[in-house]
């Protein structure tokens, strides 16, 4: 078993050394993401990326968009969680509706084709449950 300090890892979770035993394998997987950190590092100043605001490589946005903490990542999944049993509180056809408009990303006009009513039944449907899921948050 090695030692690790989170604090080198994860400098904005934990301000104070802490310290924490892990296997072999795991300390190995540490060292392969570091090395592979350090080669694209290497790899966007021999390139010059770090200039280049135009290219579609995808370079600027790791230098633009922070990571994800561990944090941010849990309370994610977390709400969507929440929200994922906050629909199904919702009634069966509030539910379907709400699920193929905004997780589908199906027009209104053709859930109500699908289902063989008015555009507007299933606009004020999709609303009520709106409202519905509104309390939950």
């Amino acid at each position: 078993m090695k030692k690790i300090n989170l604090r080198e890892l994860y400098p904005d979770v934990y301000t104070t050394d802490f310290f924490v035993d892990v296997t072999e394998k795991v300390m190995e997987t540490i060292r392969a993401a570091e090395r592979a950190e350090a080669a694209y590092e290497r790899k966007m100043y021999r390139y010059k990326a770090q200039y280049s605001l135009d290219c579609e490589n995808g370079i600027e946005n790791a230098v633009l968009l922070k990571p994800q903490t561990p944090e941010m990542l849990l309370e994610e999944k977390q709400l969507r969680e929440q929200l994922y049993a906050a629909v199904m509180a919702l009634p069966e056809k509030q539910a379907k509706r709400i699920y193929a408009r905004y997780y589908l990303g199906m027009r209104v006009s053709e859930i109500a084709a699908a289902e063989g009513v008015a555009p507007s039944r299933v606009r004020d449907s999709i609303r009520r449950g709106l409202k519905q899921l509104a309390k939950y948050f």
